[in-house]
Parts: structure tokens; sequence; C-alpha cells
């Protein structure tokens, strides 16, 4: 007898989400409260539709009590037997849930007679957001996603009592499907796909570009590798991806862009170390720090490492690599032995001076702590995740571990100050109170890179400031 796969959730003891949505009924608008079953073996096929809906259900019920999405789907896989495939199918679901969350949270306001239990809610939205996919082709039939929908809630009790409202609400959705969008539409959360907050933030911050930032989160991102200048060179990695009949175009010295993204199992060279992946934009930090052979180096913040790998890539430094989290560390040490570097790996606090021996670094890279505004296309969950107050708080602590690392540079050294936030708060103005609060030289950098950026580079939104130390 062939074992059933197995879904099961347990919850965190978080604060429950408060409602994002002003514009949903009373009825609507209340707090989620989780109430979800903490073992639960479903009789569901692994390898159905029903099956990947549910999953990303859950996780998506879990990111509305906080927890972020990769983190939730690690929960879930781990607690269950599910295959590849499977998992697959259920982060694309996941994923494309939070990209179109607004909307499908107002859908759901207009078609439910209350507000659904949390892990219907999620198991609703999921199935919305498949039925009103942007892709120019639909990743299913939209009578495949309501008969599997259905299938799914039946096969949770948590869900199994709201069968019927399911049924009805879906398609009553495919029946009315013009006249609901074009209601749902007139709220700017449904048509944007953010928090009121987070759209109000664009527009301050970029009053011409707040349109096109909010489009190109709703994205998804290109899979662009960096290649190790170590390993081999761009003109001879681009004849490689043509001989594996892979599309590809250089968008940077040591960027490429693949057309089509695959699994990184399935990128040539990969795994011996010729290239990593790593977004356009972020491959900025290396080469802007001008790190020369035998320099003393700090990667503050360092986790996952791609930036540490990329200074190693292109200098033969001394190079420490800093972070508070040790299982985070533990990447970056995974990173460096694929590509055959070295650094010192240390577990500390940035904002602490406890782990520093006293020997000043001639090169600092602070990719401090933000909102992580500017990869939102990369992490979709973060806008539903973060709140107003949370740029101020973490402005607050960047700008410790900054004035921290000052100390740490040595006279004539350069610090290249990181965020990948796109609020001027955490960026711009932190870099000029910075500037001020150290008399620090300001050296030429690119300053904020929006997301998406000029034709063909297609970047995260990222923003630099350089700065050197006076003699």
């Amino acid at each position: 007898m062939n074992k059933r796969p197995t879904l099961s959730l347990k919850t965190s003891a978080k604060a429950p989400a408060k409602p994002r949505s002003p514009a949903l009924r009373a009825s609507h608008a209340r707090e989620l409260k989780p109430a979800l079953q903490t073992s639960f073996q479903t009789s569901l096929k692994g390898d159905s539709l029903a099956y990947s809906l549910l999953g990303a259900a859950q996780a998506v019920a879990l990111v509305r009590t906080g927890t972020n999405l990769p983190q939730a789907l690690a929960q879930l896989w781990a607690r269950s037997e599910t295959s590849p495939q499977a998992r697959g199918a259920m982060q694309d679901i996941a994923y494309r849930c939070m990209r179109q969350l607004g909307q499908s949270e107002a859908l759901i306001a207009q078609l439910a007679p209350k507000a659904p239990d949390p892990l219907v809610a999620a198991l609703l939205a999921c199935a919305l957001a498949l039925m009103t996919a942007p892709d120019a082709v639909a990743p299913y039939e939209e009578f495949t996603v309501v008969n599997q929908t259905v299938t799914a809630a039946e096969a949770h009790p948590d869900t199994a009592r709201a069968k019927a409202m399911v049924n009805a609400v879906l398609r009553r959705f495919q029946r009315e499907r013009a006249a609901l969008l074009e209601t749902a539409l007139l709220q700017p959360v449904a048509q944007w796909n953010y928090p009121q907050w987070w759209i109000d933030a664009a527009r301050t911050a970029w009053p011409r570009d707040w349109q096109a930032i909010l489009k190109a989160g709703n994205g998804a991102p290109p899979l662009t590798l960096r290649i190790n200048a170590r390993k081999t060179s761009m003109e001879q990695y681009l004849q490689r991806l043509q001989q594996a009949g892979m599309a590809a175009s250089a968008i940077g010295p040591y960027a490429v862009r693949l057309e089509k993204p695959v699994g990184v199992h399935l990128i040539p060279g990969f795994a011996e170390g010729v290239v990593s992946v790593q977004d356009a934009g972020a491959q900025l930090a290396a080469p802007l720090l001008d790190v020369q052979d035998g320099m003393r180096v700090l990667d503050a913040c360092a986790a996952p490492g791609g930036k540490t790998c990329h200074i190693l890539e292109l200098a033969d430094a001394k190079v420490t690599a800093l972070d508070a989290d040790p299982k985070r560390l533990a990447r970056v040490g995974e990173n460096l032995e694929r590509l055959q570097l070295q650094a010192t790996l240390r577990t500390a606090d940035a904002q602490s001076a406890a782990w520093w021996d006293g020997q000043q670094f001639d090169r600092i890279l602070a990719d401090v702590p933000c909102t992580a505004s500017g990869i939102v296309r990369r992490h979709p969950d973060i806008r539903w995740l973060r709140r107003k107050g949370d740029t101020l708080q973490l402005a607050t602590l960047s700008a410790k571990i900054l004035d921290n690392l000052w100390q740490m540079l040595a006279p004539g050294g350069k610090l290249l100050f990181v965020t990948c936030s796109l609020w001027p708060q955490e960026s711009e103005a932190q870099a000029a109170a910075f500037a001020v609060r150290h008399q620090a030289v300001r050296l030429d950098a690119p300053g904020q890179l929006l997301p998406g950026g000029v034709a063909g580079q297609d970047q995260d939104g990222l923003f630099y400031a350089l700065f050197q130390k006076n003699a």
C-alpha cells in the first residue's frame, strides 16, 4: 500500500495580523485568528493540483500570521513527504497568490457573505490568483481550478465545512467576472496589490515613477548569473550557454541574464563554481569597493554571501564575512566552498564591536537591514508582512550599524553603504545624515536604482553610497 503524502502545519504564537484593506466591509475587516490544524495527514494524491493548492494555502495562511513565505513553505515541507514537482507547484501558486493578494481579498469581500476562516480565505485567494493570472496563458483551465479547489477544501478539517461556499464563490466569480473585477479594482489595494501605506509611500518618494515601480514589483524577476572571473570570461560562458541551447545576454561586466529561468541544477557550470545566481544590481557592490590584492575587507551582514564571493573573485583579499545569524552564515560558507574561495566567517552583530580585534579594515561593505522594498518582486510576501512603522525602526538600526562600522575603517579606506530599499528614509536620507555625522567624503556611486531600470538591465531596486575616511 502506497503511503500518502503528509501535509501538516504548526502555527506560531505571533500576534494575529491586522486587517490590511480599509475598504472591506465590517464583516471582512476582522483580525485573522490562527485556527489551523497542527497535525493533519491528507488523503489527497501528491501529484494533484488539489494537493498543491492546499499546501500553498497553508503557507499563505502562515504568512498572514507573520511568517515569511520561504519559511512557511519550508515548515510545511519539513513535515510532509512532498515530491519536488509538488513543491514547485505549491511555491508557484503561493508566490502568485502573494502578487495578487489585494485583488483576491477584494473579490472575496464581495463574494463571501462573511469573512472566511483563515485557511478558507487563503485557499480562495490561491484559486482566484490562478483564475485571474496576468500571464498570457493561464497555468490551469478554470474548470480544473474550481474542481480541484473544492476537492482541496473537502480534504482538510479547517475547510471541509466550507466546501459548498468555496464552490459557490468560485462559480459565481466565473459567471460575474467582469463586474466583480471592475468593482474590486476601484480599490487601490486591489488595483496595485500592495497595502495602502506602501502605495502612498511610493507616490510620495517617486511621484513620477511610482506606477512603474509598483508594476515592476508585481512581475516575476529574471534569472541573472554572475560569472566567476577566476574561471571563465563573458565570451567563453555565453558560448557555453549557446552550446547548451540556452538563450542569454550579457547585461553587465559579469552579469548574464537567461532568457528563460531554469533550476540551478540545470545551469551549466553552476556546481563547479563557474557561475552564481546574483541580481545585476547586487553585482555592482564588489567593483565599487575597488578591492586590491592583500587588503583587509569586512563584509558586514554578509549572508547569503553573494557579495563576499564576488569580492574574492575579483581580488586576493583577506575577507571577514560577518552575520548575526549562524544558519545564514553557514550559507556563506557553502557558497565559498562551491566557488573554492576562502574567507573568515564570524557570527556577530554588526552594531556591536565586541567581536572586533581592533585592527582596522581597508574596505567595508555595509549591506544593512532594511524593509527590502526594492526586492519585492523576488519576495512578494514582504509587502504584506511589513508595517509603515518598520521604515523608521530599521533606519534607526542601520544608522547604529553604520556608526559602529565607521570606527573599524582605516584612514583613507572606503565604506560602501547598501540597502535594497526604495524609501529615502532608509537610503538617501540615511547616507546624507551619515556623511554629516562623520565628515565622510562621499564618492561617486549609483545612488538609487529603481526596479527594472533601463532597458535590458532589469535589476532590483538597490541603493549605493560610497564613503572615504579622511586620512
